[in-house]
């Protein structure tokens, strides 16, 4: 089991940037895949990035294709997410995920463990 905590949110202005951190417990990071999503007022929750269990591959939303950037670092336990030329669709609260398989999904119901999330604001 992991249990992961997000934090590095915040308000920013419209073009700003903001780097998320997500610290996981346990020895095992390496073995999972982690995503980040992020659910906006009145809406559902939606993929945003993943990143393989090395590193080595990525995956992104294509709205965040180009602005957003997925790493971990595993002997840190923690994968970031940083986010430029924000606007303020990007407000949301923001979701650090594990799944326990090689495979990077999009799929909400394919990731086994979730942090509580970290709200970002985003202004113009």
């Amino acid at each position: 089991q992991v249990q992961l905590v997000e934090s590095g949110g915040g308000l920013v202005q419209a073009g700003g940037s903001l780097r998320l951190s997500c610290a996981a417990s346990g020895r095992t990071f390496s073995t999972y895949t982690m995503g980040w999503f992020r659910q906006a007022p009145g809406k559902e929750r939606e993929f945003v990035a993943a990143i393989s269990r090395s590193g080595g591959n990525t995956h992104y939303a294509d709205s965040m294709k180009g602005r957003f950037t997925i790493s971990r670092d595993n002997a840190k336990n923690t994968v970031y997410l940083q986010m430029n030329s924000l606007n303020p669709e990007g407000t949301a609260v923001y979701y650090c995920a594990a799944r326990s398989s090689i495979m990077i999904l999009t799929i909400i119901r394919e990731y086994d463990y979730w942090g509580h999330g970290t709200q970002v604001t985003v202004s113009l």
